[in-house]
């Protein structure tokens, strides 16, 4: 069902404001008032007002879903799990969460290069439940940006479903993340940390699948043993969970080049039960997928670390640093990450979001050319308050110093 806004400014919504109080007991703090005056957390421009969306969307009565996941049988869960996947398309090629880097911009450079899907950045249910100005800058979308995914930390059931509840008529899936592996998530209880805890994993998929009309997702990581993989997956599914991601490493595994995913653990999980299952690691290029998908039988492949250096991988792009050496079928594929940052600084004009996550990108979309200009870098670094003015005249000065390092694609997929 089509929602409709109370503003001209059409293209990017904006939650209501809405608070709610909750627990603070085993949540990280707030931002402090000296982060909310660093310039990097403001937005980078002021873009088009923000629109307001009626309050009866905010409610969930926007959709078209039909009854919450809790009215139906297991069976009728399954079939309608499937239905939706179905819907959307069967996407294959999204946009994996990232801490302040899948937001919107990117996400929208990322489907204009063939991306099918994406999943927001992970999202803190508390301070997003709470707070208005971390529900402004941190989550954003727009009418194009679906299929949409939007993941939340939590580890309180009822915290979490009044921030799904906010989100819920603007995405196809409320996701919960049971996968982040770092401190942060150690000292906030939550991600893979809660992997000891099933119980408590159980009643926050099921206070979802109970409340929501959208489906819920999840995204895990693989314990050390496959049967206890396979077990966990089977209770999320048996919870009301309608996609699985699964993350072929352990929560200890977090060097992601030197550690391959396991291909095999994820068909294992794919075979083990009968939701639409993702598969996530060892996607650097296009080949990857076609090999991921060979072997694990997943519904489609989730990609970070290498789609923040190269937007453009799921339309056939790659890096030099995947062309082998003396390759024929691979050729200059006439576009290059300078190109590539220039439209996402353009997005970000046009979807504002905060310098640090601006900052961010040009860094990682630039990381071999500041290797070898690194003055450039320096020059970025020194910058305490960035412009885009200033951020396309870094490409103009790498131009004028002969930087070129071109992306390549296959003579097959250059279509």
């Amino acid at each position: 069902m089509r929602f409709s806004l109370l503003r001209h400014n059409h293209h990017l919504l904006q939650l209501p404001k809405l608070s709610f109080m909750a627990s603070l007991t085993t949540q990280p703090p707030l931002p402090s008032t000296a982060q909310e005056e660093n310039h990097d957390e403001l937005l980078c421009s002021s873009g088009p007002t923000l629109s307001e969306v009626r309050e009866d969307k905010v409610e969930g009565k926007g959709l078209s879903l039909g009854q919450p996941n809790g009215y139906l049988t297991g069976e009728a869960r399954i079939e309608r799990a499937w239905s939706h996947w179905k819907k959307l398309g069967r996407p294959k090629l999204i946009v994996a969460p990232m801490v302040d880097c899948s937001e919107l911009p990117f996400r929208m450079l990322c489907r204009k290069y063939g991306a099918q899907a994406a999943y927001t950045p992970m999202l803190h249910s508390r301070i997003f439940s709470e707070t208005e100005k971390y529900r402004a800058s941190e989550f954003t979308t727009c009418q194009e940006d679906r299929p949409l995914f939007v993941q939340f930390c939590a580890n309180d059931p009822d915290v979490l479903l009044e921030a799904a509840r906010m989100v819920e008529p603007f995405c196809d899936y409320v996701d919960i993340n049971l996968g982040c592996p770092q401190r942060i998530a150690r000292r906030g209880n939550y991600g893979a940390f809660l992997m000891e805890k099933l119980p408590l994993v159980k009643s926050l998929v099921e206070k979802l699948a109970q409340n929501l009309e959208v489906p819920v997702s999840c995204k895990i990581r693989i314990f050390p043993d496959l049967q206890d993989t396979i077990n966990y997956a089977k209770m999320l599914e048996e919870a009301g969970c309608s996609l699985l991601a699964v993350h072929g490493r352990t929560r200890d595994q977090k060097d992601q080049r030197k550690i391959r995913a396991d291909w095999s653990a994820i068909r294992e999980v794919r075979n083990a039960i009968r939701i639409p299952v993702l598969a996530n690691g060892n996607i650097r290029h296009l080949d990857d997928v076609h090999s991921c998908l060979e072997a694990t039988g997943a519904e489609g492949v989730l990609s970070a670390d290498a789609l923040l250096e190269n937007p453009a991988l799921f339309a056939g792009f790659r890096t030099p640093e995947w062309v082998d050496e003396g390759e024929e079928s691979c050729k200059d594929g006439s576009i290059d990450q300078a190109e590539l940052l220039v439209e996402y600084l353009k997005l970000c004009e046009k979807y504002p979001v905060p310098w640090r996550i601006v900052r961010a990108h040009v860094h990682k979309m630039l990381g071999e050319w500041f290797r070898m200009q690194p003055q450039v870098r320096e020059d970025l670094n020194a910058q305490s308050r960035l412009t885009f003015e200033f951020l396309y005249g870094l490409v103009d000065r790498l131009r004028e110093l002969d930087v070129k390092i071109p992306l390549y694609v296959k003579d097959s997929t250059n279509t």
